[in-house]
């Protein structure tokens, strides 16, 4: 293939493989694996790459620091297609591996790109070949590898969790691709106006291929203008990347309205309402972890213990989603919207903390622990009285006994927690009230 026949080939491709970054200081983002002094870098640079898996997200940079690997190694660099290969393939690939390293003294690293594909057969057939160094492996994969991947595989790995690109880091990719005049679009006479661009950023999600790619297809699908530009507007960046843009502004009074409405629909259970206000949020790139956390919230200060599962379901969600991100994360998240708008409601425990508090701050003195509910464990402690006069519940019948846990000066802002009779509040609110008649 001759000089004009590689630069024809280079064009065709598409802009998101055409902007790959060649080396380190071409990479955006990632800072925490190959920042100055981090591990990964230090051993790219010095070519001592260990056996290591690339765990994120598509279009975050997998495949490009395998890439940038293979250009800075002096071993030999085998990419293998983990859906094509099979045993054969594998076998082929240590045969090669060894006639380079007994005659050439050459190391062999292959990149494996979606390693979760690779059944147990085949990691099995890579595992004594890592194992014994004839492979250095770099795998690639959107999947939590410690679900997908051999644990022998994973516990000769370093494993890297490449994170979503950041909305700087794709604004500086989207410029750096518009500048570019050998590799981007920078021959282009194009005008990006803002609020196009912040849209194709939005619903990029983190993914750099994604964002590049609906550039791509805005630049060469617009036609210029009578005066020659090439404009791209917030409804050509909506078609280019099928997205449909959502009046929201994440940090003034659409991101405060809307998350009200999604509260206020759960306090007044209403799931249809809760779950609409979640998709419109998600639908508007809101941050899927502060709508999680406002749940876990909720599930307290409007649940509390009328259904104590609610807490236990709101944590669940977030967990949920943090293994799996979106667009899967969304699933649990919904399940959690609808069994909180439908569980029994109780604000009973979040106000006790408020009138516990406000009676803290009215205290004019300062409040003693009374003797008896002092530590009587330490040294000297029973001498000086401590622990005196305590009744141990566990002595007495039903595991209750009558005594007072504060001085007598506070039982004016008692009670603090008033269950309602709603849920499980309800058995609370018996059982307290059977022990309240023991105590008169």
């Amino acid at each position: 293939m001759d000089l004009f026949s590689i630069q024809d080939d280079q064009k065709r491709k598409p802009l998101a493989e055409r902007m790959r970054p060649r080396n380190l200081d071409e990479i955006v983002g990632q800072k925490e694996l190959v920042g100055e002094g981090k591990l990964l870098r230090k051993a790219i640079e010095t070519d001592q790459i260990s056996s290591l898996i690339l765990y994120g997200p598509p279009g975050t940079g997998k495949t490009t620091l395998a890439k940038v690997i293979a250009n800075h190694t002096a071993a030999r660099f085998e990419t293998v297609n983990a859906v094509a290969a099979g045993v054969s393939d594998i076998r082929k690939l240590v045969e090669e591996a060894k006639h380079a390293r007994d005659f050439y003294q050459v190391k062999t690293i292959v990149f494996i790109d979606e390693i979760h594909r690779f059944n147990k057969s085949q990691q099995d057939a890579l595992l004594p070949h890592v194992e014994e160094g004839l492979l250095t492996l770099i795998g690639a994969t959107t999947e939590n590898p410690f679900f997908e991947v051999n644990a022998a595989l994973l516990s000769r790995s370093l494993i890297f969790q490449v994170q979503s690109l950041s909305h700087e880091d794709l604004r500086r990719l989207a410029q750096q691709a518009l500048a570019d005049e050998e590799r981007g679009l920078g021959r282009y006479p194009v005008d990006v106006q803002e609020e196009a661009l912040q849209h194709l950023i939005d619903y990029a999600d983190g993914d750099a291929r994604k964002l590049l790619n609906a550039l791509e297809l805005a630049v060469i699908s617009t036609p210029k203008h009578a005066a020659g530009r090439i404009v791209i507007d917030l409804s050509i960046a909506e078609e280019s990347i099928q997205r449909r843009t959502i009046r929201y502004d994440k940090s003034g009074d659409q991101h405060y309205d809307t998350i009200s409405a999604f509260i206020k629909s759960i306090r007044g259970s209403d799931p249809d309402a809760a779950l609409y206000w979640l998709a419109r949020m998600l639908e508007a790139g809101e941050d899927p972890k502060f709508i999680c956390r406002r749940m876990i919230i909720q599930a307290s200060e409007d649940i509390g213990n009328a259904d104590p599962r609610a807490l236990q379901v709101a944590i669940a969600a977030f967990q949920a989603y943090e293994i799996l991100g979106l667009p899967e994360g969304r699933i649990p998240m919904a399940q959690a919207v609808a069994y909180l708008a439908t569980a029994p409601k109780s604000n009973a425990s979040y106000m006790a903390i408020n009138r516990a508090q406000q009676a803290v701050k009215e205290q004019k003195e300062i409040i003693q622990v009374p003797i008896h509910l002092r530590d009587a464990h330490y040294k000297g402690a029973k001498r000086l009285g401590h622990g005196e006069g305590y009744r141990y519940p566990h002595h007495f019948p039903g595991n209750y006994v009558p005594q007072l846990y504060v001085p007598e000066s506070l039982l004016e802002y008692f009670p603090l927690y008033e269950p309602t009779e709603n849920g499980y509040e309800r058995v609370i609110s018996e059982r307290l009230r059977l022990w309240h008649n023991q105590n008169e």
